[in-house]
């Protein structure tokens, strides 16, 4: 049985890391050459020996010690509307546990597979209804799920939240509760975006941009923010808010701005040295800072003082209850302004009916993204506009192996901010 043993694994974890990680340095130089090699040399066949059992980590039921056990069980069989995919790797981070353990009070089938979407893997048998994704393809999994027959009804996200309602409850669990931690993933085919795999990962110097499978884990968390800006309509040459910043949706959602066009993006946060790193990745005045001070007004000048702000995305954590920087933010922006909120706050917001009236602002909820999202996120990496790995501060911080699986959560707990990502690699 495998808990979650924090105190214990400090000194393992430590050394762990110490042999796993990465500098930003040593990752553009390496840029994982195994993987690379394996890519051309040995994958491009068509037939893939299949197994009949795989390795898996099993969750039995959300509880405040999840008890996580690896285990050998049935390749799932392939059906029309899917594909079976190898994972090569799957994210691993401290929300995904604190769902797990209940912390986060979303609501998940028992007996699952964990994970989702959130992975990068190989096709290695399509659906007898499969015309686009070949044997050896590499692809993104992506983690919103919805009916084929009910998009707009029945919605869950993959391995985090089963949608919370009977009909979506009873869907995932007879359909899609087995997640990314094992080393084969059922898939439906609408959460499978095939990758130019030529273009993203081979050597700069051969035509490629040089990521590892790992830089790739960057995509489906850029396809959620991509949601909120598109939602909100993102123009080249905007201004614009993102807060706060400092977490993995935020840092993303900066990237995403700048790649869009943005003419500035202002970042909001509490973590300065953060907020500092993520203005150095970009040229001068590109990223200005507003650090959360509490003072809703005065953070209100600051904002304000390079000009009238033209879109604000909130992706706050329910942690930023209470917080004063939403009020500061809807108050910056100028009329007909828009705000995209992204986050899980469970209050109230702190902005006036009238206010929002006189200013004639946009304000929409963006619960995840559309399909076409999906496809526009690999566009925009392939082609170069959307940068990934050290390029845009985020390094992998540990690569681990299932029966590592407590030392993930434990190094996944420690880098819970920006830049840091931690992969699973069966």
């Amino acid at each position: 049985m495998m808990g979650y043993k924090r105190k214990v694994l400090e000194t393992v974890v430590a050394s762990k890391v110490r042999q796993v990680s990465l500098t930003n340095k040593q990752e553009s130089k390496h840029i994982r050459q195994d993987f690379v090699t394996h890519t051309y040399k040995q994958n491009h066949n068509t037939k893939m020996s299949l197994p009949t059992h795989m390795r898996a980590l099993h969750l039995p039921t959300i509880s405040p010690d999840p008890q996580i056990t690896l285990r050998t069980v049935p390749v799932p069989t392939v059906v029309p509307g899917s594909v079976l995919i190898r994972v090569l790797a799957a994210q691993v981070s401290q929300k995904v546990y604190d769902i797990y353990s209940g912390k986060v009070g979303f609501t998940l089938p028992p007996d699952m597979i964990l994970g989702g979407g959130y992975a990068i893997g190989r096709v290695v048998q399509p659906g007898p209804d499969t015309t686009s994704l070949p044997v050896g393809k590499l692809v993104m999994i992506q983690s919103f799920l919805r009916a084929r027959d009910n998009p707009d009804e029945i919605q869950a996200v993959w391995g985090s939240f089963d949608g919370g309602v009977p009909a979506s409850r009873e869907w995932i669990e007879k359909n899609w509760k087995n997640g990314s931690y094992a080393e084969y993933i059922l898939a439906p085919l609408e959460n499978v975006e095939p990758l130019d795999e030529e273009r993203l990962c081979k050597p700069k110097g051969d035509g490629g941009l040089g990521y590892s499978v790992e830089n790739l884990l960057q995509l489906p968390v850029q396809l959620v923010v991509l949601g909120g800006w598109k939602g909100i309509g993102l123009r080249a040459g905007e201004r614009v808010i993102v807060a706060p910043a400092t977490g993995q949706f935020g840092g993303a959602a900066v990237e995403v701005a700048v790649a869009m066009g943005a003419g500035q993006v202002i970042v909001m946060g509490r973590n300065m040295e953060i907020l500092k790193r993520i203005q150095g990745l970009y040229p001068r005045g590109k990223i200005q800072i507003v650090p959360m001070s509490g003072d809703e007004d005065g953070d209100v000048q600051k904002l304000t003082s390079w000009g009238p702000v033209d879109a604000y995305l909130d992706i706050s954590p329910a942690a930023a209850t209470g917080s004063t920087h939403v009020g500061s933010c809807f108050k910056a922006l100028r009329n007909y302004g828009r705000a995209s909120l992204m986050g899980v706050l469970p209050e109230g917001l702190s902005v006036t009916y009238a206010m929002i009236v006189w200013k004639s602002l946009t304000v929409k909820g963006q619960y995840m993204y559309d399909r076409a999202d999906a496809q526009q996120i690999v566009k925009m990496a392939e082609s170069g506009v959307l940068r990934l790995g050290p390029e845009t501060g985020v390094e992998v911080v540990g690569r681990f192996k299932f029966d590592e699986i407590d030392e993930a959560w434990a190094v996944a707990s420690k880098n819970t901010q920006f830049g840091k990502l931690i992969a699973l690699t069966p």
